[in-house]
């Protein structure tokens, strides 16, 4: 597929999320403009100051981010990039883990810590509400109804519009909503991890965005004569084209966030939005998928 490099790509279909608004389902995961292991500063700043420039530009209207990537990095760069925000732009954002070196990751959920990181959040990215606050795990180690409790706090308080969860149950994220209303969840979901299927459903049924990490992942299925490489190559896309479109048709509620250091790979990953899975196609990909 040749894209499109004037200053919009196709953009793909809406979801209206709740408490937040309307945004385009695919976005743009801010994770790896930061340095290896999501650790430190990336190799070239200016280089993921023009990744995140270009993906607005090119009619990105969903950013996600984490406290935890950098740790801090990535936030502070989005906020070098794009303050003042572009109206209708939405940045969010998720606490709930500390970091203590690269690939390290450790849940705290204690109340203290996720007001606290909210509120450095709210300083890193100089605005006074966050548009989407979302748990980034919950932690085994503190009562979850204290953790959904300071959350909903830091909501009726005004320094967050909308609220979701990461990497949670459907038992979770219906206890977390006796406390707030949940607008999104992310949990890992790709052509070869279909393991929150059950979650997806749920969210459907509630009205739930549902943002799946690692969305391009697709191992084998993706190698030389893999159904994904050939499906790629029967409709002159990449496989990580494929890999997107068909997350974007599975449901309505689905919100990709491929993220990506390199200008060449957000184009390419954005131009997902132009490629349209016929049955046949999807169904091989369905099958394939398990």
């Amino acid at each position: 597929m040749s894209l499109n490099t004037s200053n919009q790509l196709e953009l793909s279909a809406t979801i209206d999320l709740k408490d937040l608004g309307t945004v385009h389902r695919l976005g743009f995961g801010a994770m790896r403009i930061v340095g290896d292991g999501v650790w430190g500063e990336p190799a070239d700043r200016s280089t993921a100051v023009r990744v995140v420039r270009r993906a607005v530009e090119l009619g990105v209207d969903f950013i996600d981010t984490a406290d935890s990537y950098g740790p801090n990095i990535s936030e502070e760069i989005l906020a070098e990039a794009l303050h003042p925000y572009k109206d209708g732009l939405k940045i969010a954002t998720k606490v709930g883990f500390t970091r203590t070196g690269p690939n390290q990751w450790i849940p705290v959920g204690r109340p203290e810590y996720l007001r606290q990181q909210t509120e450095l959040s709210l300083r890193k990215l100089k605005v006074d509400t966050l548009d989407l606050l979302q748990l980034h795990r919950i932690d085994p180690k503190v009562d979850a109804e204290e953790q959904f409790g300071v959350l909903r706090e830091l909501q009726d308080e005004g320094k967050v519009r909308a609220l979701g969860l990461s990497q949670v149950s459907v038992e979770e994220l219906e206890a977390a909503g006796r406390h707030f209303t949940v607008s999104t969840v992310q949990n890992r979901y790709n052509l070869t991890d279909r393991s929150s299927e059950d979650v997806l459903r749920y969210s459907e049924e509630n009205g739930i965005g549902f943002i799946p990490w690692a969305p391009i992942s697709a191992g084998e299925l993706a190698q030389p004569g893999g159904p994904l490489d050939e499906a790629a190559k029967r409709l002159g896309a990449t496989t990580s084209q494929v890999a997107l479109a068909w997350l974007l048709r599975r449901s309505p509620v689905m919100m990709p966030i491929p993220g990506t250091g390199s200008v060449k790979h957000l184009e390419e990953n954005l131009a997902a939005a132009k490629v349209t899975l016929d049955e046949d196609t999807y169904a091989e990909l369905e099958a394939a998928a398990g």
